[in-house]
């Protein structure tokens, strides 16, 4: 039986602003913080079950450390050592308790540079009392501050390289399957949302050509149940002074969207509700071209193309 990868686990962040960037993720958005070991802060929202869905470091740039998957079986991560070191990947083995609450694991680069790391054992600690939720199926209570997402979405990369190649890779070494992609017509697929769960992306990866390094986070999403959530979380980040872009709707994802920046390292987080889910195992991938990428990138509302610059290194 060949590995498969469950669902998108967490992501890693680096801020030179750790204050700030604790302020605008646990404050403003809502996150809770499980614990903090050797100077790491581990986060999730009020309907994340496991450890941990973010994690943040104090470093003197901003980047991401690694984006974290979680395996369907315990031992599908050594059958994806072996089956990664035979495809020329190199991969390299994180023990047990090195990330707080996580088993062992392994991490690997795509070849955009990007951080991956996959792991099945992950603790799933529960709150204080005071934290607790009294539904059984919830781990904190809802709504308890900030914007209050409910879990951890997706990621969307950039890369200066060929977007196909990571695509690929993500294809033949991963299991993800594509679900709509863009086509300008020139040869290349400029942008590609695939996933190994239900969702329309678990992750995005697109080209940015002019980009410094190959290996860029556009940005990290948490879903919202709705879209009147959305219009909240607006309202909570104009109380606070922080700019956003949006709100508005994707045609590609069908997605209501708002964008902001943690002020601590300018990484950028969507704000993600709506869109639709993919049960169908014959789905055969949307494609979107010139002539109706206007509407497959803002359907209506605010430019999402004002978001498609000024990516952080991953």
């Amino acid at each position: 039986m060949l590995p498969e990868i469950a669902k998108l686990g967490h992501i890693a962040l680096i801020t030179p602003d750790l204050k700030k960037s604790l302020w605008f993720f646990s404050e403003v958005l809502g996150l809770e913080e499980t614990e903090v070991v050797n100077g790491t802060h581990y986060l999730r929202a009020w309907g994340d079950f496991e450890h941990h869905t973010l994690s943040l470091t104090q470093g003197e740039k901003s980047k991401v450390n690694h984006i974290a998957w979680r395996t369907k079986r315990p031992e599908d991560v050594e059958k994806y050592a072996e089956l990664l070191t035979k495809a020329g990947t190199d991969v390299k083995w994180v023990e047990a308790g090195e990330e707080a609450g996580q088993g062992r694991a392994i991490r690997f680069k795509l070849p955009s540079e990007h951080t991956f790391e996959l792991y099945f054992e992950m603790e799933k600690t529960q709150p204080g009392q005071d934290r607790k939720a009294v539904l059984k199926n919830q781990t904190y209570k809802a709504w308890r501050k900030g914007t209050s997402p409910r879990r951890i979405d997706h990621v969307n990369l950039t890369t200066s390289l060929d977007a196909s190649i990571i695509h690929n890779y993500l294809i033949e070494n991963l299991g993800f399957k594509m679900r709509e992609y863009i086509d300008l017509g020139d040869g290349n697929i400029h942008a590609g949302w695939l996933s190994v769960t239900p969702l329309v992306h678990d992750i995005a990866v697109g080209i940015e050509h002019d980009a410094p390094t190959p290996n860029r986070l556009n940005h990290l999403a948490y879903w919202f149940d709705n879209a009147q959530d959305i219009l909240r979380a607006a309202d909570i980040l104009s109380e606070e002074g922080i700019e956003f872009v949006g709100p508005g709707k994707h045609g590609i994802s069908q997605a209501v969207y708002l964008y902001v920046k943690d002020p601590g390292s300018g990484h950028r987080v969507e704000l993600f509700s709506n869109s639709y889910l993919i049960f169908e195992p014959d789905w055969e991938p949307i494609k979107w071209t010139p002539e109706d990428l206007r509407v497959g990138i803002t359907y209506w509302g605010q430019d999402a193309h004002e978001i498609s610059v000024d990516s952080t290194e991953a």
